[in-house]
């Protein structure tokens, strides 16, 4: 087959110099025959390179002059297309929009005397979305001295109820948000101690709960 002009094109040019590319089902001993590349004499310039996909062999086919073309460098006797391969870097900016939102929890004070069976009131303020909280009852090993109370938050506050444990010290009430433990408030320990008694008189006596005398 004659040479097409419609396989020629032209991949990049500098400074003088032209990389063409030359798709033909021509083989590549009848693209490098001298005065092939006659009818594209005017666009291939001496030094110009050529990648020739033949049918048979893809080569590097260096332009001498005018037309004739070297004897060129086959670089696939496959003739495999050739791979081109291109990179590009693209810059993404992002811009994010976003409102702080303070939250907390502030417990409130706990009374100084708690006896055995009465009961604890315990209350804590809300400051922040939040919509339920927990509240828990826990010994001084951190156990569970009574069972969670989870309640909803109104008005900023929030409240819950206990059973004043048995007699003992380090005693801590925790209050956690519900949907994220992790945001919490611990009180201080606190003790529980024994109720007051009356001691009995009896016959000018004072007299013990065993109901020994009592010796001033």
């Amino acid at each position: 087959m004659p040479f097409s002009a419609l396989g020629l094109s032209a991949l990049t040019s500098a400074n003088g110099f032209t990389l063409w590319h030359y798709r033909t089902e021509d083989l590549r001993a009848t693209v490098l025959a001298p005065g092939y590349f006659a009818p594209a004499g005017a666009q291939l310039q001496p030094g110009d390179i050529v990648i020739v996909q033949a049918a048979d062999a893809t080569a590097l086919v260096p332009i001498r002059g005018g037309s004739l073309v070297g004897g060129g460098v086959t670089v696939d006797g496959s003739g495999g297309a050739p791979t081109l391969l291109r990179s590009a870097s693209l810059v993404a900016d992002i811009d994010l929009a976003a409102i702080a939102a303070p939250r907390a929890i502030v417990l409130d004070t706990i009374g100084e005397l708690l006896f055995e069976g009465e009961t604890l009131a315990a209350g804590a303020t809300i400051i922040g979305p939040l919509t339920q909280v927990t509240f828990t009852l826990l010994t001084s090993g951190g156990a569970t001295a009574a069972a969670p109370q989870t309640v909803p938050v109104a008005g900023g506050r929030a409240g819950a109820t206990f059973a004043v444990p048995p007699p003992g010290g380090g005693y801590r009430l925790r209050v956690a948000e519900t949907a994220d433990p992790t945001l919490l408030a611990l009180s201080p320990p606190f003790a529980v101690t024994f109720p007051p008694k009356l001691l009995l008189e009896t016959g000018g006596r004072l007299r013990l709960e065993n109901d020994a005398l009592l010796l001033l």
